[in-house]
């Protein structure tokens, strides 16, 4: 057997990242490089194949700064910008690859991707302008990406948002960094994964986030081996949640590998 699926998390904060621009909190201005925080994106990587899940505005410097030269794919769980405005700067590994790349999203995610970078197609333009190349496909059920077995999970978010169960040599990880609400049936998904990573905003409700308060109820529901909490905004101290959290639920931060 070969080497475990890798989790590389690109970024770990909320759409305005962390620091803000002009905030100067506590956390927006911390020396603990831990809550410096891009928008969230994951790096999934396995002997086979590597993909991406989401493509932020922070994406190019993404890829820059851990250093990554392989994406074989793109997963998208809804098109809001902090999710999608970086996809342009895919187009790099359609070079470094020489081949158009897939992009998997639920239909109403694709459809808006497809209205917002409405000049992406599989087909190079017949004016040798430089464009992403991108065969889209349509998430409907179950599928497979190299040998990561992926099930998409519906969640509530405000708009159509996808979480996803990746399954890879019998592990799998649960990865829903925006929702509000899971539903009984999601949660039954998602029982027992070895790793579940999870929306967490703040301590306080929010009308598109799960808080801090509601993120820990739902994994008790789910039950995973580990937890890690994602997407979060300037009221979160990485090191303070971390020092309250039972020892199987971390706080994630970027650069971070699993």
């Amino acid at each position: 057997m070969g080497d475990a699926m890798k989790l590389l998390f690109l970024g770990t904060g909320t759409s305005v990242g962390i620091p803000m621009i002009g905030c100067h909190c506590p956390v927006c201005t911390s020396p603990d490089k831990r809550n410096v925080r891009r928008r969230s994106s994951l790096y999934v990587s396995t002997d086979e194949v590597a993909f991406v899940i989401d493509t932020p505005p922070d994406f190019r410097q993404q890829m820059l700064d851990f250093h990554i030269e392989r994406c074989d794919a793109v997963l998208f769980t809804h098109a809001h910008a902090d999710h999608i405005f970086g996809f342009d700067d895919i187009r790099r590994f359609n070079t470094i690859h020489q081949r158009v790349l897939p992009a998997y999203a639920e239909a109403e995610t694709l459809t808006d991707i497809r209205r917002i970078f409405n000049y992406i197609d599989d087909k190079p333009s017949h004016l040798g302008l430089y464009r992403a190349l991108i065969d889209f496909r349509e998430v409907s059920g179950p599928f497979q990406i190299g040998d990561v077995k992926i099930l998409p999970v519906q969640v509530e978010h405000g708009v159509a948002m996808t979480g996803y169960v990746l399954e890879h040599q019998g592990k799998r990880v649960g990865y829903v960094p925006d929702c509000h609400s899971l539903s009984p049936e999601t949660v039954a998904a998602l029982k027992g994964v070895d790793i579940m990573i999870l929306d967490c905003l703040r301590y306080r409700a929010h009308p598109a986030h799960l808080s801090v308060e509601e993120s820990l109820a739902y994994i008790d529901q789910i039950q995973p081996k580990q937890a890690l909490l994602i997407h979060l905004c300037h009221d979160i101290d990485h090191a303070t949640l971390e020092a309250t959290l039972p020892s199987h639920i971390r706080v994630s931060y970027d650069g971070l590998v699993v």
